[in-house]
């Protein structure tokens, strides 16, 4: 009778579908930790307009006081949903590195347990690339011009410091997912797998 246990176990595992939780070709650990690093650098200025909108003072004055001052009906929900947007965005970059970004998981309509298309991934991520480094730049020399920091009622002094501090590490954010996109298309090129793989990674 403890003989048939060992035999009752094999079975079992034999019949129990795997769900390997990698990509089709490793992914370097450098490339791991650059993805990573995305969703941390939108995190600090995404904290800082949340706190504006929940009345923090972070150093505004006269009339830019009152257009930035929270808790509002209008600019808390505003920043916080942008904040989250944002930071959902930065998200996306793991999928670059994850396996849901090579098939699609089986909870997509229609899509699910489907190859992701490299042509298709890579093409929304490079525009995406280039949509934060342009948004980022202007915003950056914008507000390192008139419109921002040399205003008077702009922050001053530590508070200002620590808005350059939240927001400046968000302008890698573009180059990163630059660098992200290019070792996806490099590990992913010539690679189509067949839909039985596609299933056995979702």
């Amino acid at each position: 009778m403890h003989a048939a246990a060992p035999a009752t176990t094999a079975a079992t595992t034999a019949t129990t579908p795997t769900r390997p939780a990698t990509t089709a070709r490793p992914v370097p650990r450098w490339v791991v930790w650059t993805a990573h690093a995305v969703p941390l650098c939108v995190l600090p200025a995404g904290l800082w307009r949340i706190a504006m909108g929940l009345g923090v003072p972070l150093g505004f004055s006269g009339e830019l006081a009152r257009l930035y001052e929270g808790p509002d009906w209008v600019l808390t929900p505003y920043v916080i949903l942008l904040s989250l947007i944002a930071e959902g965005f930065a998200l996306l970059t793991l999928g670059l590195v994850r396996p849901w970004g090579e098939v699609f998981p089986r909870w997509i309509p229609f899509a699910g347990g489907r190859p992701v298309p490299v042509t298709a991934a890579v093409s929304m991520a490079s525009l995406g690339a280039v949509a934060v480094m342009w948004i980022s730049g202007s915003v950056a020399l914008a507000w390192n011009g008139s419109l921002g920091m040399d205003d008077p009622e702009a922050p001053q002094g530590a508070a200002a410091w620590l808005m350059i501090l939240c927001y400046v590490p968000a302008l890698a954010w573009g180059p990163l997912l630059a660098v992200v996109t290019a070792a996806y298309y490099v590990r992913r090129r010539g690679l189509t797998p067949s839909p039985k793989a596609a299933r056995d990674r979702t």
